[in-house]
């Protein structure tokens, strides 16, 4: 099956002078605003942080912060302002997850897309049984029932101080008045051109006169803007109820989707029980199921402490070679992980300390495993009595929010909803539309992820928290699969080695996810005695770009506050804080 897949991320290499530089500018911001703001690939203040793919969605976050909103409230309005600027990562027709830790008490929300009520198993399947074609990934049958307009309210009305219409007016500004084409947009629009010409609506507003709007052009959506005004003045019934819902209904229904005004109406976000973690010294929290991010993250550093990871000689084969192979169990378990109600293992049974113990004896340390030979979690096997934008904030009190959005692919389903000025998700292909065979990811999920109406599909989104005597991280991730191993290898850093914020967020990265059976690393990550250590012990390596995108902030236990993002080679974002608290 052909899938358009995000373009490689430009080729780069981890040199000293970039550290040097990371280091510099936490004491030389790269940006001073007159209100007394830094906004740049790190900053440090002590009024509040933030963390974003984009500068305008940093810039509303610290205008929020700076007018004496929380975290939940920066969060929301940079998510918003994100669905104006970046429609291809996540915006009102997606969903997410969002881990929050305010006053010490930590909540997870979920606002995972649903199956829509008419959805079937046999939904993308031919006479015969076989997958037909894109057809879980391209056009409005491919869409769930999007979660982000109840869930992004959810989060307000828990954790939010300021009037809601004030979170959404920085997104309608830039949707009514224009926005600048970016040149990460006009690269999304090029690798999808071919997908956004199969539905003239689509084509209208992102290929005019057949070609993407050049970088540095205006761009004005008056059809977004009029529908964020109506969810700032009604909440989510302005979207999903109403001339919107009808718009969004009438498109899908035009190209063979089956989603219904009832799907849209009936949406409700969910409140979980973060997964908890003790590791290192530091405790964890991370997205519960639906997400299978948190439990792959407590697996993770579970079986790495047990093996006695940080012990070993920093970018050492020892280190890479355990990375791999706990990964490789963890990713396995996975197969068997679903929605909450419908899951096989959950995550009581994955993180359970004997399950924990024997994944690790199961490891050995000079020599790789075979993925066909590590089977999943069962009852039986038990021991007896186991395309994404990230963004992070922390608020002046040191409250902290992490969040994480999606469509799935790049512009979701690639269907433009009239009337409405956003994107359709694709987010049915994360079910297991054919149990056993890999989506657009390259995971391979079995029956416990089966589209069933209702259903949320297994998501490897990785929203997390993580604190210790006074100091705390919020993090996360876009890039689909890797979305846990980036997060881990940038909590590993700070928690285990000591790594400033931007040292730990910038250093080279690997991934494996059981399968296929192959060790990837960043371009240029990797030395030739290292690779070749690790081919000796039987790992197949492969050379990928960038993997994921990082956009992190730190309470330090002093009371300063930073923020760091990803560095171009990975997609670079907008680091920004308050360099002084908001006044009373």
């Amino acid at each position: 099956m052909t899938r358009a897949r995000p373009t490689p991320f430009r080729r780069r290499r981890l040199r000293t002078a970039a550290l040097i530089a990371a280091l510099l500018a936490f004491a030389a911001p790269a940006c001073t605003r007159s209100t007394g703001e830094t906004i740049g690939a790190v900053a440090v203040g002590t009024g509040g942080a933030v963390a974003s793919a984009d500068p305008d969605a940093t810039a509303a976050g610290l205008d929020v912060l700076r007018a004496g909103g929380s975290a939940a409230d920066a969060a929301i309005a940079m998510a918003l302002v994100l669905a104006v600027v970046h429609p291809h990562w996540g915006n009102l027709g997606g969903g997410g997850f969002a881990v929050a830790r305010f006053e010490d008490e930590v909540t997870a929300l979920d606002f995972r897309e649903t199956a829509p009520g008419a959805a079937a198993p046999s939904m993308f399947l031919d006479a015969g049984g076989s997958a037909v074609p894109d057809s879980s990934w391209i056009g409005p049958l491919a869409a769930g029932v999007p979660g982000t307009p109840d869930g992004l309210y959810a989060l307000h009305r828990r954790h939010g101080s300021l009037p809601w219409p004030e979170l959404v007016e920085p997104a309608i500004r830039l949707a009514r008045d224009g926005f600048t084409i970016s040149a990460r947009l006009h690269e999304a629009i090029e690798w999808s051109r071919e997908e956004l010409a199969r539905f003239e609506e689509s084509a209208a507003i992102w290929l005019p006169d057949g070609v993407p709007p050049s970088v540095g052009s205006r761009m004005v959506l008056p059809d977004l803007a009029r529908t964020l005004r109506r969810y700032a003045d009604g909440g989510p019934p302005g979207i999903t109820s109403g001339p919107v819902a009808r718009a969004i209904i009438a498109a899908s229904k035009r190209y063979g989707g089956v989603l219904t005004l009832e799907d849209l109406a009936g949406y409700r976000a969910e409140w979980r029980q973060p997964v908890r973690i003790s590791a290192f010294g530091w405790e964890i929290a991370s997205m519960p199921l639906p997400s299978s991010g948190g439990i792959i993250l407590g697996e993770t550093f579970g079986m790495l402490e047990r093996l006695g990871w940080s012990a070993l000689p920093r970018a050492s084969a020892d280190r890479a070679h355990l990375l791999a192979e706990v990964w490789r169990r963890a990713y396995a378990d996975r197969f068997l992980l679903g929605d909450p109600g419908t899951t096989e293992a959950k995550s009581a049974d994955l993180l359970d300390p004997a399950w924990l113990d024997a994944r690790a004896a199961g490891i050995e340390r000079t020599a790789a495993s075979r993925s066909e030979d590590v089977a999943p979690w069962s009852r039986a096997r038990a021991p007896e009595p186991a395309e994404t934008t990230h963004l992070s904030a922390v608020d002046a009190q040191g409250n902290l929010v992490a969040l994480t959005t999606t469509l799935n692919g790049w512009f979701g389903c690639y269907l433009y909803i009239p009337g409405a000025g956003f994107m359709l998700n694709n987010e049915m292909d994360d079910f297991a539309t054919v149990p056993g065979e890999p989506n657009a990811f390259g995971l391979v999920q079995g029956e416990a992820n089966a589209i069933r109406p209702g259903r949320r599909s297994l998501s490897s989104m990785a929203p997390t928290i993580a604190w210790r005597n006074g100091e705390a991280i919020a993090l996360g991730s876009r890039g689909g699969s890797r979305i846990p191993t980036t997060a881990a290898q940038v909590l590993l850093n700070r928690i285990v080695d000591g790594d400033s914020l931007a040292q730990a967020v910038r250093r080279p990265r690997l991934h494996h996810q059981w399968l296929p059976d192959e060790l990837r690393y960043e371009e240029g990550s990797l030395s030739h005695g290292l690779r070749a250590a690790l081919e000796q012990r039987g790992h197949r390596l492969k050379e990928v770009g960038g993997l994921g995108e990082v956009h992190a902030v730190r309470l330090r236990a002093d009371g300063w506050m930073e923020a760091a993002t990803d560095d171009e080679g990975r997609g670079a974002g907008a680091a920004g804080a308050l360099l002084r608290p908001p006044s009373p």
